[in-house]
């Protein structure tokens, strides 16, 4: 009866490991996240893995439009009081399939839009975005330490209201990252 219960045990210890990995790989992994001081301010310099499920690829091949977006939060731990929020920003990035000239387009909300032949292409883009700013020159303290969070996922918003509902209830639409935190020494 114990070797019984155990064998039991080994099975759904096995079949939950299985299952957390089934899942994680439906996420977005932030692979890299470092901020870098430049002329124009600071910047993030980020990189995702993730791979978009059947049923969102043949989505985006019926004319639904994705939209990435990333949120990035920097803060000034006190000791006295809450955290201090020395800055924030957000950046979309926008995914869709032109049937007529079959490429696949991607916009970063304020840029100029740039086409791709495959959607493994655009994804790269989107994976491993350019450096932007996410902080102004004097917003930042030199010599300070900060607090980091940043998150990457599908933002399920843009997404017209009935794939927003079929989004809600579905698994596979929830790609999206966990926090990542991180610290940064002010330059």
């Amino acid at each position: 009866m114990t070797l019984r219960f155990l064998r039991l045990l080994a099975c759904q210890l096995l079949l939950a490991l299985a299952c957390a990995q089934a899942h994680a790989a439906d996420g977005v992994d932030v692979t890299r996240a470092r901020i870098e001081a430049t002329e124009d301010g600071y910047k993030l310099d980020a990189a995702y893995s993730f791979d978009l499920n059947a049923e969102v690829e043949d989505a985006i091949h019926h004319g639904v439009h994705l939209y990435f977006t990333t949120e990035v939060r920097l803060t000034r731990p006190r000791w006295y009081w809450r955290d201090e929020r020395a800055a924030a920003a957000k950046q979309t990035v926008h995914l869709w399939y032109n049937v007529l000239t079959r490429q696949y387009n991607v916009l970063v909300l304020g840029s100029v839009t740039q086409s791709f032949q495959t959607l493994d292409d655009a994804l790269f883009l989107i994976r491993r975005p350019s450096r932007w700013v996410i902080a102004p020159k004097g917003a930042l303290t030199p010599g300070e330490t900060y607090d980091v969070s940043l998150r990457m996922g599908l933002n399920r918003d843009y997404l017209s209201k009935p794939i927003q509902v079929n989004a809600v209830s579905n698994s596979g639409w929830r790609l999206s990252s966990d926090t990542k935190t991180f610290k940064y020494k002010a330059e």
